[in-house]
């Protein structure tokens, strides 16, 4: 059983590093088109805040998450945008101090769940440590958004390893997600981290891997890049299908990015 708390100081890292960046914005910056098409800064921080209360409540309030499950069922294709929407209207004061509180709370709550406890989620249920990286996950990547309608850059760290992890784990949801059949042997994923370090996962005899950098397969797998933009490399069949798939979150497949858009801009790694 996985310690979870290096995990959590990270999410509290990057939500830290990510309230920096919004803190003393003027009113009139928080409505900032980002690359997410309809979805201004404010829109970002709203869809962090509900998705974090969410979170909150799998971990604290599982009568209370059903009751959020049911409502993305009704509306499978429009709850994620309706909850941005909904919370995008408030005063940015007012919903910073909401994203804050609600991201405190949870943090709280996970630093203090039972050891082996699982949570239920919109996909598979998940451990302290899982649902912590898929926080931790989503935070990172719209805070890309963020920072492009900002138009400043977010240099990689080595936090991105939880999400490259979380991306691999998530392989046979993403088959699924997409209605096909995942296939049955593991793969071979190696990505060169940002500080030059090799990340490998699975077997190291599987005819089938992907490599390249660890920021481009977070990118992939968060939909923040298009997989003709990123220097990612696949041998096999299956493996290059992958990539074509690929998404480290829950839900239904996403529209991603155009090829052709790039990729979000990059400082020196740290």
């Amino acid at each position: 059983m996985s310690d979870p708390t290096p995990v959590i100081d990270d999410l509290r890292e990057e939500s830290e590093e990510l309230d920096a960046l919004v803190a003393e914005l003027s009113p009139e910056s928080w409505h900032l088109a980002t690359p997410a098409p309809g979805w201004t800064i404010a829109h970002q921080i709203a869809h962090l805040n509900w998705t974090d209360r969410a979170a909150l409540a799998a971990v604290t309030d599982e009568d209370g998450f059903r009751g959020l499950v049911e409502q993305a069922l009704a509306a499978p294709d429009r709850y994620v945008d309706d909850g941005a929407e909904e919370g995008a209207k408030q005063v940015p004061a007012t919903l910073l101090t909401a994203w804050r509180e609600g991201r405190a709370a949870l943090d709280g709550a996970l630093r203090t769940a039972a050891p082996g406890a699982r949570f239920p989620w919109y996909g598979p249920p998940m451990a302290t440590a899982s649902m912590a990286t898929a926080r931790l996950m989503e935070t990172w990547a719209h805070g890309l958004d963020i920072a492009a309608a900002l138009g400043v850059s977010r240099p990689p760290t080595d936090r991105l390893r939880h999400v490259a992890r979380i991306g691999v784990r998530a392989r046979d949801f993403a088959y699924a997600a997409h209605g096909l059949t995942p296939p049955a042997e593991p793969f071979r994923v190696e990505l060169t981290a940002p500080g030059g370090d090799v990340w490998a996962y699975g077997p190291e005899d599987a005819p089938q891997r992907v490599t390249g950098p660890a920021l481009d397969f977070c990118l992939l797998a968060t939909q923040r890049a298009h997989r003709a933009d990123l220097a990612l490399t696949a041998e096999g069949p299956d493996a290059d299908r992958w990539l074509d798939i690929a998404q480290a979150f829950a839900g239904p497949p996403g529209a991603g990015r155009l090829p052709g858009a790039g990729r979000p801009a990059q400082g020196e790694p740290r």
